[in-house]
């Protein structure tokens, strides 16, 4: 277990390192090796049930999503898609041992989040705006059912899978303005790191109890 998370954390250094000054090649290589990584260790954690297969389902789909944002943007849909596909599946294993009871303050926040940035990038995203907007309210669902658990179980299971879950928000809302409104400087880099480090923090949950 040591040596596959130390592989993972040395591949994700170096992606996001290439993503910030390193050559396209480099980028090319270290993203699918950073995430077959996270497979691997991923298969190596101790399954308590069937649903922590959904996470490794999850990973997969982040996969082919991370390889086609690198395409064109012809493949953007698909790429969208496919985001879409593995925060479904993390929302899904979050629902796990918890009771989804509305607490307003916490899905009107991420409500408010998702309209500012859908604001922002309305009149940008032209004939993507049905995935665009498909995947953004999934991953606020998500982030919503990953704090609703946190806060009915209380580990640091649930803890990681919050962590995960908001730095994927995070990482979502920096690539879409970036991509429909305004690059900005080390964007790029940025939205990298929060989407390596937020993956890297829900499959980290699968070791933790």
């Amino acid at each position: 277990m040591l040596w596959s998370f130390l592989a993972v954390l040395f591949s994700g250094w170096l992606y996001i390192d290439a993503s910030y000054r390193g050559p396209r090649w480099q980028r090319w290589l270290f993203k699918p090796v950073t995430f077959l990584l996270m497979l691997a260790w991923a298969w190596q954690a101790p399954t308590q049930s069937v649903s922590d297969y959904l996470l490794t389902g999850g990973l997969i789909a982040a996969m082919a999503s991370g390889l086609l944002s690198l395409l064109s943007r012809q493949q953007m849909m698909y790429a969208f898609g496919a985001s879409f596909l593995s925060y479904l599946l993390y929302t899904i294993n979050l629902t796990r041992g918890i009771t989804l009871n509305i607490y307003w303050p916490i899905p009107v926040t991420f409500l408010v989040i998702g309209l500012v940035v859908a604001a922002i990038i309305w009149n940008r995203v032209e004939e993507l705006r049905w995935p665009v907007f498909t995947m953004l309210a999934m991953v606020l669902v998500m982030c919503w059912v990953a704090t609703l658990q946190y806060f009915s179980l209380q580990t640091d299971k649930t803890l990681s899978m919050m962590a995960g879950a908001d730095l994927l928000l995070l990482a979502n809302i920096c690539w879409l303005i970036s991509i429909f409104r305004f690059r900005f400087a080390a964007d790029r880099v940025i939205y990298e790191a929060l989407f390596i480090i937020g993956h890297f923090m829900i499959i980290r949950s699968l070791w933790l109890y």
